[in-house]
């Protein structure tokens, strides 16, 4: 299997305010190039695209191709269960949902300290191998999004686990919160492969500093800035698969032109990622993957994660000091359709299901500060 997975969360558009409604002629589009570069791995979840993932993999993929010339990923997410029964509801509307018959891959989703418990109450694990044994899950596995001791604990009494899933990216391989590197490291020591989510964490590393892109454009003139951070998550040893939640057709086209015959990155070229990282954390204001799950139960409707991609904009390189920028502008548009920043009443429900862990309630009185005035 080639290394490079479509992942189906950040899907074209033809509404930007409306994750759900997707531009499934372009994403048809996708799929075709996709399959037609001998790229079969395609990764999906209950919730992702406003919940409209699913159906839109089986309208662009499952009811175009063969069952057997692609591999089909989902998840089971804690907030979508709380009986047992409901484990079963969740995974036969997925059935109905993708029309797959089954799954390649399926994945109790993103496992942290705060939702193993719920996972272990309602005994997933078990109930995952019960779906492999039915022939309705080839292999079953999990998205991690914890510390590299829970990570540990887990592997150690679930050894049936057959892969992990994990957030790795070279602005992350050191980060004291996300630890790409320890969990990556905990995952090989159980001899379990791992698949790769956000290597570009969520668009961060496709835009970087000035400086970082001078380096790496230095280097490889012809590659694009975002090719650096899919190719050193490819270049892990155990990384069976990366996946890439593209967007637009030029961006799968960039990703296959470099996958497509993959070379790893040599020893030079990881010091040379070190180096762009450093860049980076001396000038972002809020490490933000733009995954959007804190959005969907805000009873405020703010658009989080935009919030703070337009806040990083500004705070990058000293801009805060300038003055008046587009964002604001932008800031002023995007709150006709979803409340400001400051309209947050602090219920952390955002935080709650943060996979990086972020201050999102704190966060929020700074982008206020900066923008509501």
């Amino acid at each position: 299997m080639k290394k490079l997975g479509f992942g189906l969360m950040r899907m074209p558009t033809l509404n930007p305010n409306d994750p759900s409604s997707v531009d499934l002629e372009q994403v048809k589009a996708m799929v075709d190039l996709f399959m037609e570069n001998g790229f079969t791995y395609f990764d999906t979840a209950w919730m992702y695209n406003g919940f409209a993932s699913e159906s839109t993999a089986k309208a662009a993929l499952v009811d175009r191709y063969p069952r057997d010339s692609f591999t089909l990923a989902t998840k089971l997410h804690n907030a979508f269960f709380h009986s047992l029964e409901d484990r079963d509801k969740v995974f036969n509307e997925q059935l109905r949902k993708t029309g797959a018959g089954y799954f390649d891959y399926y994945l109790l989703h993103g496992i942290e300290e705060s939702s193993y418990p719920h996972y272990e109450r309602f005994d997933c694990f078990s109930w995952l191998l019960e779906k492999k044994a039915q022939g309705l899950a080839r292999h079953v596995g999990f998205s991690f999004h914890g510390s590299p001791a829970l990570l540990d604990e887990i592997l150690t009494k679930h050894p049936d686990m057959e892969f992990v899933q994990l957030q790795i990216n070279y602005l992350d391989w050191e980060s004291e919160w996300v630890r790409s590197r320890e969990v990556y490291e905990t995952a090989v020591r159980h001899g379990k492969p791992v698949i790769v989510m956000e290597p570009v964490k969520g668009g961060t590393l496709a835009k970087v500093p000035e400086a970082a892109e001078k380096a790496l454009k230095a280097r490889e003139p012809d590659l694009s800035v975002p090719s650096w951070a899919i190719r050193f998550a490819a270049s892990l040893d155990n990384v069976m698969v990366v996946l890439s939640g593209m967007s637009s057709l030029e961006q799968m086209k960039d990703n296959i032109s470099f996958m497509k015959d993959f070379r790893p990155l040599t020893e030079e070229d990881m010091a040379l990622t070190r180096q762009a990282a450093d860049i980076i954390n001396a000038q972002i204001a809020v490490p933000c993957t733009g995954c959007s799950y804190c959005t969907e139960g805000c009873p405020m409707k703010i658009a989080i994660p935009r919030y703070f991609s337009l806040y990083n904009e500004d705070m990058r390189e000293d801009l805060a000091h300038k003055g008046w920028t587009i964002n604001f502008t932008n800031y002023a548009k995007l709150t006709e359709h979803f409340g400001k920043a400051g309209d947050c009443v602090g219920c952390g429900q955002c935080e709650s299901v943060c996979p990086q862990h972020l201050p999102i309630i704190d966060l929020l009185k700074d982008v206020s500060a900066h923008f509501d005035h």
